[in-house]
């Protein structure tokens, strides 16, 4: 996996979520480089799907992974040439590691489909993710996409908190700043810096506080009301 992180104005034109659409607020989209970004969304339902399918069309979603319970119909989507992809787990928690592999095997595969491509496509492809509102499960997910591409942890839970407001609770984060590891095959790639980590980050450190309750080494509550506005 390329380890470094990629802004929109280096990744080329984009097509952005139409405004008037009524999946405007809804989606939130997450780039990770030139040719593959991610799209953050609340739960479909076979209602809403048609909805959906439009927006995925316009913005080259090849994949939906779902991580909470089914609530559509799959064919709905594979007849449209979106691929699912079920890797449940549990609501408000951290995912397993057996979630973890396939999720970043589908991610590897699908930059490796772009660098396989003779010609760049005008719309990057992207990842779709979904549990139900689209602030816990699915957030967590494209985050350590974005750690195992470089990014400081910390910095890529602000940055998908930016783009979508929120998201993660507190166990979250602290798994994502303090307990997730790269793999072996990131931390032994070129790591460039990125528009969000290119200077030292004032919570780059962290330590363990108090009864096995890992935070960063600033006092938890400041942490939490000064990253994202309260302490949850």
């Amino acid at each position: 996996m390329s380890a470094y992180y990629t802004s929109s104005a280096a990744a080329g034109p984009r097509k952005p979520l139409g405004k008037s659409s009524p999946l405007a607020n809804s989606f939130s989209l997450i780039e990770y480089d030139r040719d593959l970004r991610f799209l953050i969304m609340d739960c479909p339902t076979n209602n809403t799907i048609a909805l959906y399918l439009k927006e995925f069309a316009r913005l080259n979603v090849t994949d939906v992974v779902r991580v909470c319970e089914p609530t559509y119909l799959r064919e709905r989507l594979e007849t449209h040439g979106v691929r699912v992809h079920d890797l449940p787990f549990k609501d408000g928690d951290v995912p397993p590691a057996s979630v973890l592999k396939q999720w970043l095997e589908l991610v590897n595969e699908r930059l490796c489909d772009a660098v396989s491509e003779s010609a760049a496509q005008p719309v990057p492809k992207t990842i779709a993710v979904h549990c139900v509102a689209g602030l816990g499960r699915a957030p967590v997910l494209v985050a350590v996409a974005l750690i195992e591409k470089g990014m400081d942890p910390l910095d890529s839970i602000e940055h998908v908190r930016h783009k979508r407001r929120g998201a993660f609770n507190n166990r979250q984060i602290t798994y994502l700043a303090d307990q997730y590891k790269r793999t072996a095959a990131s931390k032994h790639a070129k790591v460039r810096a990125s528009p969000l980590n290119s200077t030292a980050s004032p919570h780059a450190s962290a330590s363990p506080a108090g009864s096995g309750s890992a935070v960063p080494a600033i006092a938890p509550k400041s942490f939490f009301r000064k990253m994202f506005g309260s302490s949850h």
